[in-house]
């Protein structure tokens, strides 16, 4: 009897210890494990109370929305200078420049004097083949106005880009002309470029200037590489000043193809993401060639990653200063409105194990933001005794000293050159007139130079026409007082300025990039360095090299080659 007793109420009992058992992990959850889930949302709802409480009983009439808006990048702010929330609206200038393509008209554009000049016009894009042409003003889209105070490089850009396909008709002023042109332009999809410049410095040097890491930036690289073999390219420059970063992926991919199989490229940790390892496949196509990679403290993020893969792997040298320190990995989260935040899930890691992040404290990025400048005062651009490293020194592969706590320190430094940096200069830089007077002087002057089809022609027509008394003049007129002495210590640089940005507005960035390159420091010693083929560890040498430098230093490996091609070196 007991026994049918204690069968019928076994199922009473089990139900009982379930929910006892339910309760008691629940208390101890709760009270032994921090409850944090509870925590997050207790803050979201007093968060979402204050709303509340405001939209109800507020003295004024207050948007909401608006507020929630201004308070997403407030509380970012608090966390890292890189975890950014990007409105809706400002989603699709944020990703054009990544994504390799947008749909538009095909201009570069500038606005003067409230009116947007056309600078260049992208070859057989849509403008270009409706007819518009450098040098033209547009003053009406639309039939509606297009000039006047409100015209900004934002407006602008919403009115002239849209889908595919669409039509927009463009009121042009042309120069010599007073009546307005009126042009309709198909929108289609205009290429946004992230290999910029491919051109041989001399018969053996081959010159890549990579602008930033998108999504066809390695398809882009590989196809500059074709163009450079054709030439018959010996070394390699890649250009990676004024870099600001881009895809993680385009630079793995880009490393790889210069790295042999399994070196570590990067490597990326955080407190809840495990460490990610990114590695070289052995498939890339240009393992052996010797290779200098520029950086300067522009150069940030997926350019630091790149530098640091080819410096940590004694793969090449690094020219030029040390880079900017963004070391942060980003996690896009996109919202059902159409906005994202972009927040901070770990760090980056060289395959040395430095954090290439510069130190910055959470809450405050007034000392961060004017990190370049203290670098400059501090005397860093000048000398290479002046940086000040926060980190510890690590090794390369072959026991090469480097150092992390803030971006990556180059190879060999190339310090600015200030000797003839005059305050008018500065004044004229920074003011933006020396841009001003380029443009007007191209506008003026069109079709004239448009009779030059070279760089070397035009520059060489420019240093007779005495650009900068021209500029002295105009920049008078325009507020800038003549200091005779001083424009005649800085003619040099006055004339290289101003000289580049008309080859610019004529020509095209990798003529601008020529003509510059041809004085830059940078480039000096970096043909010097492949000249004098003092590149090792990091190129290819003869087989007598690779036994002195090894017996020197102790070398059991060398750089990106396998441990049977080194043994067979020394044979």
């Amino acid at each position: 009897m007991n026994e049918k007793k204690t069968n019928r109420f076994m199922p009473l009992l089990m139900a009982i210890s379930v929910i006892v058992g339910i309760l008691i992990g629940t208390f101890y959850a709760n009270h032994f494990s921090g409850n944090r889930l509870s925590i997050i949302n207790s803050s979201s709802n007093k968060l979402n109370n204050l709303l509340r409480l405001i939209d109800d009983q507020y003295v004024d009439t207050v948007n909401v929305n608006d507020l929630v808006e201004k308070a997403m990048p407030q509380i970012l702010a608090e966390l890292d200078p890189h975890s950014v929330y990007i409105a809706a609206k400002d989603m699709q200038i944020a990703n054009d420049d990544l994504k390799g393509s947008f749909s538009g008209v095909g201009i570069e554009f500038t606005i003067r004097q409230d009116t947007l000049h056309v600078q260049q016009v992208i070859g057989n894009g849509p403008a270009e083949r409706a007819g518009v042409i450098a040098g033209d003003k547009i003053v009406k889209v639309d039939d509606k106005p297009f000039t006047g105070k409100t015209l900004t490089n934002e407006e602008a850009m919403h009115r002239l880009k849209g889908p595919k396909d669409t039509k927009v008709k463009l009121g042009i002023l042309r120069y010599g002309e007073k009546k307005i042109r009126e042009i309709i332009v198909t929108r289609g999809d205009i290429p946004t470029k992230s290999v910029t410049a491919t051109y041989m410095l001399d018969d053996k040097t081959g010159y890549i200037r990579i602008k930033n890491f998108g999504e066809n930036t390695y398809p882009e690289l590989l196809i500059a590489l074709a163009k450079l073999s054709q030439q018959g390219f010996e070394n390699l420059t890649i250009d990676l000043r004024g870099n600001t970063g881009g895809y993680l992926e385009s630079a793995v991919q880009i490393a790889n193809e210069f790295l042999s199989k399994g070196n570590l490229i990067v490597y990326t940790e955080g407190r809840k993401s495990s460490r990610q390892e990114y590695r070289s496949d052995g498939r890339g196509s240009y393992q052996q060639i010797p290779l200098v990679v520029l950086i300067d403290e522009g150069s940030a993020s997926a350019s630091e990653i790149l530098a640091g893969a080819i410096q940590d792997n004694d793969r090449g040298t690094i020219i030029g200063r040390r880079s900017f320190g963004k070391g942060l990995v980003q996690k896009p989260m996109a919202f059902n409105d159409g906005s994202m935040i972009r927040l901070t899930i770990a760090r980056y890691y060289s395959p040395s194990g430095r954090c290439i992040q510069k130190p910055y404290v959470s809450g405050d990025n007034k000392d961060y933001e004017e990190d370049l400048l203290t670098r400059y005062q501090h005397g860093e651009f000048f000398s290479q005794d002046s940086i000040k490293h926060t980190g510890p020194a690590y090794k390369t592969r072959i026991g090469r000293e480097v150092f992390g706590g803030g971006g990556i320190t180059p190879d060999i430094f190339v310090a600015e050159d200030t000797t003839d940096v005059t305050s008018y200069y500065k004044q004229a830089s920074m003011s933006g007139l020396i841009l001003q007077f380029a443009f007007d002087y191209t506008d003026e002057n069109r079709q004239k130079l448009n009779e030059f089809k070279t760089v070397k022609e035009l520059e060489k027509y420019l240093l007779k026409q005495n650009t900068v008394e021209k500029f002295a003049t105009y920049a008078e007129k325009n507020g800038l007082k003549r200091r005779n002495l001083m424009i005649q210590r800085s003619h040099k640089l006055l004339e290289r300025y101003i000289n580049s940005r008309i080859i610019y507005n004529m020509m095209s960035e990798q003529a601008w990039l020529e003509y510059l390159n041809a004085d830059d420091p940078a480039i000096k010693e970096t043909i010097k360095l492949f000249h004098n083929k003092q590149a090792f560890p990091q190129a290819p040498q003869p087989k007598q090299e690779y036994k002195k430098a090894a017996r020197l230093n102790g070398f059991d490996y060398y750089g990106p080659h396998t441990k049977a091609t080194y043994r067979a070196c020394l044979s």
